[in-house]
């Protein structure tokens, strides 16, 4: 089972031993996404459309778009915040979302408040 790495420039640079996704038999499994650079702005909505930019520029260089994504897990630093989220990632998505579920955790990556990651399909 040959697996490929997909990596965009438009997206950060993996910040550890990981790739931005991985494609195995037409199934591309995208690693949480953040927006570091806003995190520190507490403009939740801004950091949402941010990492959902990021991920739109991975499925992008693997050859796939939102309608693609079957499946999303959504990190939130403070459950106060999911109304936000859920307005701008429910931009993403037109018509037939994915399947997800949105927890809230104790700390996420580079103290960021929403971490993404997705899996879509060919």
């Amino acid at each position: 089972m040959p697996k490929e790495i997909i990596f965009s420039e438009k997206a950060p640079a993996p910040i550890g031993p990981y790739s931005q996704a991985v494609k195995v038999d037409g199934t591309l499994y995208v690693s949480g996404q953040i927006a570091a650079e806003l995190a520190a702005s507490g403009d939740i909505k801004a950091e949402t459309g941010m990492v959902m930019q990021h991920i739109g520029h991975i499925l992008g260089a693997a050859g796939l778009g939102f309608a693609n994504v079957v499946k999303a897990s959504i990190f939130l630093k403070d459950m106060n915040d999911f109304a936000a989220v859920n307005e701008i990632y429910g931009s993403f998505f037109t018509s037939e979302p994915p399947a997800r579920e949105t927890v809230q955790v104790a700390k996420l990556p580079k103290d960021v408040n929403v971490e993404i990651s997705v899996i879509a399909v060919e």
